[in-house]
């Protein structure tokens, strides 16, 4: 009998939760651990108290514990170099290297790529200096899109609905360095339903995944703040099959076989943050790994043995059988109040009854055996049905069995634009 497989899981929120979680069902993967892991990963793997960004020290780890796999959740991570650094010391690890993942780590890189291999998408510019940049926006029209070029936690993007909302945004950006000290992208204001499309990618090799649409505002009916997803759900009823099939040709293969070209090749999960506009689809965004909310309510749909998927990529090879349920997940993430701003943490954590679904960490910790929150999004339950309506219902029913005082919220519409013509 082939020995079971110890495996590495990079990262600590609800992504990597709903990773383990689907590692821990394959029949090969023995030992995983997770770094740094969370309260609710604890359950299903080993939590290594160490940075997701320590790359010399997770690399010294996977080779002491004889990891047969890694695989990497968040960005920072990837843009810490840890797909290269693992490579270069025999190590198989599933995602980009940093040359690859500049896809989302550098919004010009990605911008001018796809305008060298015509990948459609909103036209833009790109500054480093405040009075170029304001001056470009006044001679435009309104509103417009202003994005930091780099990192910055899923906030680093504004649509500016006035001159005054730009020129703050951009003085934030280019003034004060925010974020950073980096570029300003500034993109035409699309509109259109937003969804997700994540592929596991190896190469030319492009396998896609069930579409998913992220919730980004805090509030019911799309008001408040941006956050980094209040709730995701699958499949997406406004997607016909030859909106995804353009999607898939035009957009995910045709970005794949740039990176080749660019001498880059991607591999592991490239997620296309994507519009469908009066115009025909176009790219929004693209990450370079799993998204989330998605991978919560994507994940769960998947029947094949992910174990063998993420091996097979990481790899440079085609997974051979990839299957998926096509039956409708709703995921409802808690957050504390406050967030995306100033919150609370170290709120209680109680179910009054069992779950009906799953529920996965996003935001937690153990506190003298307590289960308590630990960030701005603390959980997400995800329940299925055999229709999306049935969906929202089971998990907006299972969501109440979370208890927590008034210190939580959730978004009551999660998966209500699905059914709007």
């Amino acid at each position: 009998m082939e020995k079971l497989k110890n495996v590495l899981v990079v990262g600590g929120g609800g992504r990597c939760h709903a990773i383990v979680h689907a590692l821990s069902k394959s029949p090969q993967v023995g030992k995983i651990f997770c770094a740094p892991g969370n309260a609710g990963i604890g359950k299903l793997a080993e939590c290594i108290p160490m940075k997701e960004t320590d790359v010399e020290g997770l690399k010294e780890f996977a080779l002491a514990r004889k990891i047969d796999l890694t695989v990497v959740g968040p960005e920072i991570a990837l843009e810490a170099g840890i797909v290269d650094a693992f490579r270069k010391a025999g190590l198989r690890i599933f995602g980009p290297v940093r040359g690859a993942a500049r896809i989302e780590t550098s919004k010009e890189f990605a911008k001018e790529l796809m305008s060298r291999y015509g990948i459609p998408t909103a036209s833009y510019r790109a500054f480093s200096d405040f009075d170029d940049a304001l001056a470009w926006v006044r001679q435009g029209t309104l509103p417009v899109v202003l994005k930091y070029d780099g990192l910055a936690a899923g906030k680093g993007v504004v649509v500016a609905e006035t001159l005054g909302e730009a020129e703050t945004a951009l003085r934030d950006m280019l003034l004060d360095d925010k974020f950073g000290k980096g570029k300003v992208v500034i993109e035409e204001f699309l509109t259109g339903p937003e969804f997700s499309f994540m592929c596991f990618v190896s190469g030319r090799e492009v396998v896609p995944m069930v579409l998913a649409q992220d919730h980004k505002r805090a509030y019911d009916g799309d008001k408040g703040p941006n956050t980094g997803g209040m709730g995701a759900y699958t499949p997406l009823p406004f997607i016909t099959p030859e909106d995804e099939t353009y999607a898939l040709r035009e957009i995910m293969q045709k970005t794949a076989d740039a990176l080749v070209d660019e001498g880059v090749p991607f591999t592991g999960v490239l997620y296309g943050g994507l519009m469908k506009t009066p115009q025909g689809i176009k790219v929004i965004e693209f990450n370079a790994r799993f998204g989330d909310p998605e991978t919560e309510v994507v994940l769960p749909c998947l029947k094949s043995d992910i174990y063998e998927i993420f091996r097979a990529v990481a790899d440079g090879q085609r997974p051979e059988k990839v299957e998926w349920d096509d039956r409708p997940v709703v995921g409802i993430v808690l957050a504390a109040k406050g967030y995306p701003g100033s919150y609370h943490k170290g709120i209680e954590i109680l179910e009054t009854a069992p779950v009906d679904g799953d529920v996965y960490h996003m935001g937690t910790s153990l506190t003298d055996g307590r289960l308590v929150s630990s960030g701005g999004r603390v959980l997400i339950v995800v329940c299925r049905a055999d229709t999306l309506a049935a969906a929202r219902g089971k998990a907006l029913h299972e969501v109440e069995k979370i208890e927590c005082g008034d210190a939580l919220f959730y978004r009551k519409d999660i998966g209500a634009k699905a059914f709007l013509k």
